[in-house]
């Protein structure tokens, strides 16, 4: 919701929610988000206005075994963030334009409690101590135009961060075993990182229709998301920095050349880029993740490279609109203690991602839509063999992200009904009518291995796929 108080006052007011929950007699797991967000923008003259914003976010997400059996249990872990931030604009001339702010944020992270379900459950209740952290920012750039031809935009963040607690921090040795622990008392700052990240970019007009594009930027992750690609889910886990986590800090340039095509009807580019990252994180092989009070030593840490070239293409010709987009691209890793100290390929490495949107509109009241995408599958960890130990059979895994689920595509289309435009009119509506998944791909969510009950000696593949196609009617108003 929106209000203008007065030409130098508004104020803006929205909010989410959204759960998601996959559940069927064995097995359940879900995620879902919160938010509000609150900005009142302020005009203090006409060459400096102001935003100053209130935030609040809840993400959660559970797994678990459903009630009826001993081993009912759920597992809920919970992120909640609580921010202010004030940003500011000055035109100072024609040719620059000054934006400077602050930010502070305060992370609660409840990694996990864990609780039987039912009578039948020999599960307690199990809970992780919660961490909390502060993170602090203030920045300033300058947008300024060099001549007709030639524009830069450059700057500098200053960023903060700081554990809160209380909290129990273990200590480990060489070997990533736990030697003692640090108590850090309720309300009390330790553990402080900061860093500076500086960015440029550049734009240089060859003509009318083609210009040369080149940027530089630094940036400081403190809240780290890592995944097990050995699990049988897709399992996110989030943690912050701390005495034992270093802030992960990437660097990156780009270089970009963009066309021009039919009086601007097609727009053209390619861009390349390389991004470096130290301290990077990932976990341990057959690594324990959930409910462990000594996760940080399940962590392993190195550097990561991501390099590729982008390629997109914008059209808008009378009725038919849209853009094509293929990336080609690859993510590296190289970690001491994983995958032999050699380098691997990151779970979220995907060489081939395609878009294709299509937007056709036969009157100014109906518009139809398709989008098709593809991307290659996630490199996942997946076991090749196995022993007979005892009366067991223990799996043999591949090389860390040996192997790849199996591409990912999809077709949407859409229809969309608008109201009949009116002069005047301060409300209106519009009907949406989507298919989600057009033609059935079975995409896989999860692939486990199964031993065969009727034969110990043979294990075979089992792939879950959660959607296929899905109609949506779509209702949506604006006063």
């Amino acid at each position: 919701m929106n209000w203008e108080v007065d030409e130098n006052n508004r104020f803006y007011v929205s909010t989410y929610y959204g759960n998601d929950i996959f559940k069927n007699d064995d097995f359940k797991m879900g995620w879902g988000n919160q938010t509000f967000t609150f900005r009142w923008n302020h005009l203090f003259s006409k060459k400096l206005f102001s935003n100053f914003t209130l935030v609040q976010s809840y993400f959660n997400y559970e797994l678990g075994v459903p009630e009826g059996s001993a081993n009912s249990f759920e597992w809920l872990a919970v992120m909640k963030d609580y921010g202010v931030k004030g940003d500011f604009v000055y035109y100072l001339n024609e040719n620059n334009t000054i934006r400077f702010g602050a930010s502070t944020l305060y992370h609660r992270f409840n990694p996990g409690k864990a609780q039987g379900l039912g009578e039948e459950s020999f599960f307690d209740v199990y809970e992780v101590q919660h961490n909390n952290a502060m993170e602090s920012g203030i920045y300033i750039s300058n947008e300024q135009r060099i001549g007709a031809r030639l524009s830069l935009k450059y700057g500098l963040r200053l960023t903060h961060f700081q554990n809160v607690g209380s909290a129990v921090i273990y200590n480990y040795d060489q070997e990533y075993n736990p030697v003692d622990s640090t108590t850090y008392a309720s309300r009390e700052f330790f553990s402080p990182y900061a860093g500076l990240e500086p960015r440029i970019g550049a734009v240089y007009l060859l003509n009318e229709s083609s210009s040369l594009k080149a940027s530089y930027s630094r940036t400081r992750q403190y809240v780290h998301l890592a995944q097990n690609s050995t699990a049988g889910t897709p399992l996110d886990v989030w943690f912050p920095s701390s005495p034992n986590v270093k802030p992960q800090i990437a660097d990156q340039v780009a270089v970009g050349y963009f066309r021009n095509f039919f009086d601007n009807r097609l727009e053209g580019s390619v861009e390349a880029y390389y991004k470096f990252t130290q301290n990077a994180i990932d976990f341990k092989d057959h690594a324990d993740l959930l409910l462990n009070k000594e996760f940080e030593g399940e962590l392993r840490f190195g550097e990561a490279q991501a390099y590729g070239l982008e390629f997109l293409f914008r059209y808008n010709f009378n009725k038919f609109s849209g853009w094509v987009g293929y990336t080609l691209s690859r993510t590296e890793k190289k970690i001491e203690g994983i995958n032999n100290g050699n380098v691997y390929l990151a779970g979220h490495d995907k060489p081939h991602d395609v878009s294709v949107v299509l937007n056709y509109d036969p009157s100014k009241r109906i518009s139809i839509g398709a989008t098709w995408v593809y991307q290659t599958g996630s490199a996942v960890t997946f076991p090749t063999g196995k022993f007979e130990f005892g009366n067991s059979y223990v799996p043999i895994f591949s090389d860390r992200n040996g192997y790849r689920m199996p591409d990912y595509h999809r077709m949407d289309v859409s229809v969309t009904l608008k109201a009949k435009d009116k002069p005047g009119r301060k409300f209106y509506h519009e009907w949406n009518l989507s298919v989600y998944n057009a033609y059935a791909r079975k995409n896989p969510w999860v692939i486990n291995f199964v031993q065969d009950p009727d034969n110990p000696n043979q294990t075979y593949a089992e792939m879950t796929y959660l959607f296929g196609i899905i109609p949506a009617i779509t209702f949506n108003f604006h006063f």
